[in-house]
């Protein structure tokens, strides 16, 4: 059994003018990536499962990683951090959850607005939800370059998915959720260590953690989890924008770094 529970306290610094300048849109990294980009297919019965690919440049066989989206479906900041993850190493394939759920059956892209594909979001059947995530684990974890290790990670309603998939898929290698909030049952079934990433201003994620930490504690499951002090909700995403708060900044960045010594463990293994 490991139940780990650390607060890191993050001092209002402000960052530093050379990562400002730095700094690049969503839009900017996709277009401006070195990596091989591409839209897939993934067949999940009858229905297809329009899926952002990310290949890194590397000359190994490596793990994949499954990205969940946000509550407004499939955007550019979501595509972005899959072509991030790429940048470490990694291949990364990013699910649009929204496919036929859009006018005329479409996807995340045709809504008018984001409100609209939040609003389809939430009449998704939870069931559909982890069929769907089951057909991405299995074209990505049978890719040639890949070595056959998947692990997701999802980020606010996302990440609640990224908890609730580790219900329901036993050969996953890691579950990493982003301030979502804990499945109501299921734990039992969880084989794969999860890891938590909090803002320490999230006071309605946050409620729900002790409950998980007590579920998983009498399960012997592994759950560790970090809160960063002063972030608040959703700082992966507003902690990379210019105009995003300091405390949000550096979570983002330890968040990041704390990211990369899971995976090396997993990769490494």
């Amino acid at each position: 059994m490991i139940i780990i529970m650390k607060k890191v306290f993050l001092p209002a610094i402000l960052v530093s003018a050379s990562w400002i300048a730095a700094a690049q849109t969503p839009e900017e990294r996709l277009e401006k990536s070195p990596r091989h980009q591409e839209w897939v297919e993934v067949k999940q019965g009858d229905k297809t499962v329009h899926s952002f690919l990310v290949y890194p440049e590397v000359s190994d066989e490596v793990p994949a990683i499954i990205l969940i989206h946000e509550n407004r479906g499939l955007n550019d900041w979501v595509r972005g951090m899959a072509d991030q993850f790429a940048e470490r190493g990694y291949i990364a394939i990013a699910p649009d959850l929204l496919s036929g759920m859009g006018p005329a059956g479409g996807k995340t892209s045709d809504f008018e607005t984001g409100d609209a594909a939040r609003e389809a979001l939430y009449q998704l059947d939870p069931d559909q939800i982890t069929k769907d995530l089951n057909a991405v684990y299995d074209h990505v974890s049978k890719l040639p370059s890949s070595n056959g290790k998947v692990i997701v990670i999802g980020f606010c309603w996302g990440g609640s998915q990224s908890f609730r998939f580790a219900t329901n898929q036993p050969n996953l290698s890691a579950a990493m959720v982003c301030y979502g909030s804990p499945p109501d049952s299921g734990y039992e079934n969880i084989k794969a260590p999860v890891y938590g990433f909090y803002g320490g201003s999230d006071n309605r994620i946050n409620a729900s953690i002790p409950d998980a930490e007590k579920k998983m504690k009498e399960l012997s499951k592994e759950y560790d989890y970090v809160i960063y002090e002063g972030a608040g909700h959703g700082f992966m995403r507003s902690g990379e924008a210019d105009e995003g708060s300091a405390e949000n900044k550096k979570a983002r960045e330890e968040g990041w770094k704390r990211i990369e010594k899971i995976l090396s463990g997993i990769k490494g293994k």
